[in-house]
């Protein structure tokens, strides 16, 4: 138990170290302040441009799929009458598989 102890006390030394000295205690203050103006603002437009490239890939590939199996019925690809991400045909595929082994006749 002494051994968890000292354990613990030493990694509470490791994270209070930085501020032992004012130098140090200042750069730390100079940091959170360059990540709350500078960081922060810029993480939600990146992440939504990668949302978007992402669900663009995705869409672009559905798109190549129909186009190439040369069928003319666009839902069998993706089916918008279908409640969010159930409607794209990997989706209605991995739940037709997992109904049929469910319902098994």
């Amino acid at each position: 138990m002494a051994a968890i102890g000292t354990c613990v006390e030493i990694a509470h030394k490791l994270i209070t170290f930085p501020q032992g000295k004012t130098q140090t205690f200042c750069n730390v203050i100079k940091l959170g302040t360059f990540c709350r103006t500078v960081v922060w603002p810029c993480l939600p437009p990146l992440m939504m441009y990668q949302y978007i490239r992402a669900k663009d890939e995705d869409c672009y590939m559905t798109e190549v799929l129909y186009y190439k199996s040369g069928s003319k019925d666009a839902k069998a690809f993706y089916d918008t009458s279908r409640i969010g991400i159930s409607g794209h045909w990997r989706i209605q595929q991995d739940m037709e598989t997992i109904r049929a082994a469910a319902n098994q006749e």
